[in-house]
């Protein structure tokens, strides 16, 4: 953003500060000064008034002028064509030293003599202005004869170039510039005060009509007006150069110079491009298509998108005689996310409606009516037509003791309601120590209490905070998240006592191989716009794929026991996220010793399950519903936990194991959540002795103990504590049967057991066998 020190001074007296001032000022309330350039115009560059101008006799493109500079009138020759459309020019005087160290002499051009040289503004070390010379006029002060240039301020004026954040839209504006200035230097805004006079008196319901379809996501207000004469001024184009904006007519320049100046968005529209000679009444129809697109069509012809374009041949012309004028506002959190999801074209006003634009628009058409009333002869409609959002701002209720807590210093409730309100927000109410303040829609970035601190802090400047010894003051954080971790803490200690050891691995994995195995992948539209590596090009929905990539390269370092697990994040394909565990069990059991003569078992389903219940706790296992490539078909689980399945164990598929090229492996993952542990009531202890007993029975060989475990777990038997199998056998004599040994653990918690009631429980159960699983006492 781009500004000028007299510009600036248009809205804010600035007269009592230096640029020194400016430059800190700036830098201390966050709008960065990227550079800073006075302009220095030589001495004896004058203001001098052309008395005459006639061709050279002996060169077409040079005219011999005579020209009064105050101390008399000088001849000088001048190539430039626009110097016979001058009255006031700047003139650079015999002596005079220009940029480039480029001294002014007496000379003869093909025999005329010249006592100085008419200057173009690049010659004087202005930003270039186009072809040919300045021709000067009275919006940069009284012209006087012989006058230095470079008393004149707007002219010698400061250029300053701030770098803005994405979040400062309120400031690419001179306007809004200058609204922080008058925050932090404590200087009260000037009041703009303008009272257009409608020299039309015809309503411009006459002339034109609106009609809206569709969800309005804009601010819309519209003024006819017709024009018999336009022209700028030369401080316009010359602050316009200054801050490299272009513009091809009068009419482009006005309104260029008030949009930047206001920050409301202010386009025109030229009524001959879109109005019929047979009907020369204006339609105007705004259509809203789509969330956060606003069409704009006048009289049936499409002429733009609100803030976003317009089309090139409704654009006023210089010789444009009747416009339609547009100031717009449009959120531009709604504006951005509809344009990313378009490929329509934008133009450079997008720039500040994409940034946040200036809501008042009212404001905006003033200031542009009084530019218009200057430098026009113009003719305006009375009235407007427009269209109008409901907006609610947002509210934040501001506590002093809390700003104080954030900043690190005492501020007075009076000092941050005065802050706030030079800065825009509303103070709707207030107390001893809060107020509550409606954010201006010009700052959308402002959300809650923390947003509010910062503003106070740039105003107040952040090195008139004194500095503090840092001082942790920790409160008791017992919550759902403390407990979280401290179960994550134990389940990794618990682990580890077992003989895992933990594996720490992106959250991102390799789509196609999740899809290779089976595992849900990120939908298209939420995939990584950017991976950090080709294989890790996907949020990952499994911790197993990472675990056998690790256990992969152990076995490439020559480990023969590797026992990993992880606790971490997976995705859904909705990006939905949840915590898992995983483990993997690859090879040995134990390291090689004389205890096992130097050849240690390799891992199997029983040991892996026991490891897995020293860590987890009690679980029950019952027949695989899981379906994933990774799954062996015969050994594998659900993982049952309070009644409901949270996971699965399995050994992993001979294919998997075998493209893996590792060991005999087993695998599990749980529900991280089902893992935290709940508030369990107390049962009592019997005081009373407790009987184990065994029962042999020979059953059907295709059925498991799961059948026989259902059986036994639906028995309405209080004493019945605990059950379990200690020995299958199997063997050519039983043919199609087997033989299962189930101990019994039997206690009550009245009495000690007497043989009858030890017998009543053991014949209700060979009953229920007999019964249920055909089973025959072996």
């Amino acid at each position: 953003m781009i500004v000028t020190r007299s510009w600036l001074n248009e809205f804010i007296d600035l007269s009592g500060v230096s640029d020194e001032t400016l430059y800190e000022t700036f830098n201390a309330i966050g709008l960065e000064v990227d550079s800073m350039e006075k302009i220095e115009i030589a001495s004896k560059v004058v203001i001098g008034k052309i008395i005459s101008c006639k061709k050279h006799p002996d060169a077409d493109k040079l005219n011999v002028c005579q020209i009064d500079v105050g101390a008399g009138i000088r001849q000088i020759v001048c190539g430039a064509a626009n110097v016979v459309h001058a009255e006031y020019v700047a003139v650079a005087t015999i002596g005079a030293i220009l940029p480039g160290n480029f001294e002014i002499k007496h000379a003869k051009l093909r025999g005329v003599e010249s006592e100085g040289m008419v200057c173009a503004a690049s010659e004087l070390g202005l930003p270039d202005m186009g072809k040919g010379i300045m021709i000067l006029d009275e919006s940069i002060g009284v012209l006087e004869v012989g006058q230095e240039l470079n008393t004149y301020e707007k002219v010698a004026d400061t250029i300053i170039e701030l770098e803005l954040t994405a979040n400062r839209g309120d400031c690419l504006s001179i306007y809004g510039v200058a609204r922080d200035l008058s925050a932090a230097l404590n200087i009260e805004m000037k009041p703009f005060e303008y009272k257009q006079e409608e020299r039309m008196k015809l309503g411009i319901a006459r002339k034109a009509e609106l009609h809206t379809k569709g969800e309005m996501d804009a601010d819309l207000r519209y003024k006819l007006a017709s024009v018999e004469k336009s022209e700028s001024s030369f401080l316009i184009k010359l602050r316009l150069a200054m801050v490299k904006v272009e513009a091809d007519n009068p009419l482009a320049e006005i309104l260029s110079y008030a949009t930047h100046s206001t920050g409301v968005i202010l386009r025109m529209y030229d009524c001959v491009s879109f109005c019929s000679t047979e009907n020369d009444k204006v339609a105007i129809s705004i259509e809203g298509r789509e969330k956060g697109i606003v069409h704009v069509h006048l009289n049936g012809k499409h002429t733009g998108i609100v803030g976003v374009n317009q089309t090139e041949e409704s654009k006023p012309k210089a010789d444009t005689k009747e416009v339609l004028i547009e100031a717009s506002y449009i959120h531009p959190d709604v504006l951005v996310e509809a344009v990313a999801q378009t490929d329509l074209e934008t133009d450079d006003l997008y720039y500040k409606t994409s940034r946040g634009s200036n809501p008042d628009l009212s404001f905006g058409l003033s200031f542009l009516a009084s530019l218009m009333e200057q430098y026009t002869e113009i003719n305006c409609y009375e009235g407007s037509l427009d269209v109008e959002v409901e907006r609610e701002q947002e509210k934040v209720l501001v506590d002093s003791h809390e700003i104080s807590s954030i900043i690190g210093m005492e501020v007075e409730l009076s000092k941050i309601a005065t802050v706030l309100k030079k800065l825009g927000f509303e103070i709707s109410a207030m107390n001893d120590h809060q107020l509550a303040t409606s954010v201006p829609l010009f700052r959308h970035d402002i959300k809650n209490i923390q947003d509010i601190a910062e503003e106070i802090v740039r105003i107040i400047g952040i090195n008139n905070i004194p500095a503090k010894p840092l001082v942790f003051a920790e409160k008791m954080r017992l919550n759902a998240t403390y407990d979280k971790y401290q179960a994550k803490k134990s389940l990794r200690n618990r682990a580890i006592g077992v003989g895992f050891y933990e594996n720490v691995s992106y959250v991102f994995s390799e789509k196609v191989v999740l899809e290779k195995y089976g595992f849900v992948t990120t939908e298209e539209a939420l995939e990584l716009a950017n991976p950090i590596a080709e294989e890790l090009n996907t949020l990952r929905s499994t911790l197993l794929v990472n675990l056998l990539s690790a256990v992969k390269r152990n076995v490439s370092y020559s480990k023969k026991s590797i026992p990993l697990f992880e606790i971490g994040a997976v995705f859904d394909a909705q990006r939905a996220q949840s915590e898992h565990m995983a483990f993997v069990f690859a090879g040995q059991v134990e390291p090689e010793s004389v205890k096992n003569a130097g050849k240690p078992p390799l891992i199997d389903f029983a040991t892996f399950t026991q490891k897995l219940g020293a860590v987890i706790g009690h679980f029950d296992l019952v027949p695989c519903t899981h379906e994933n490539g990774l799954i062996h078909p015969y050994q594998s689980a659900d993982i049952i936990i309070d009644g409901k399945v949270c996971g699965f164990m399995s050994k992993l598929h001979p294919t998997v194991q075998e493209s893996y090229d590792i060991p005999v492996t087993f695998i599990a993952e749980v529900n991280f959540d089902v893992l935290l542990p709940t508030h369990i009531n107390a049962t009592p202890i019997s005081k009373f002795q407790g009987v184990y007993k065994d029962l042999s029975i020979v059953i059907d060989k295709s059925l498991n103990y799961f059948e026989v475990a259902k059986v036994l777990k639906d028995l309405d038997l209080p004493i019945l504590k605990e059950s379990y199998p200690v020995d299958i056998y199997t063997d050519e004599k039983l043919g199609d049967k087997k033989s299962m040994t189930i101990r019994f653990f039997i206690q009550s918690m009245e009495k000690t057991l007497e043989e009858g009631d030890i017998d009543s429980v053991m014949d209700t159960i060979m009953n229920a066998l007999q019964a249920q699983c055909g089973a025959e006492l072996r």
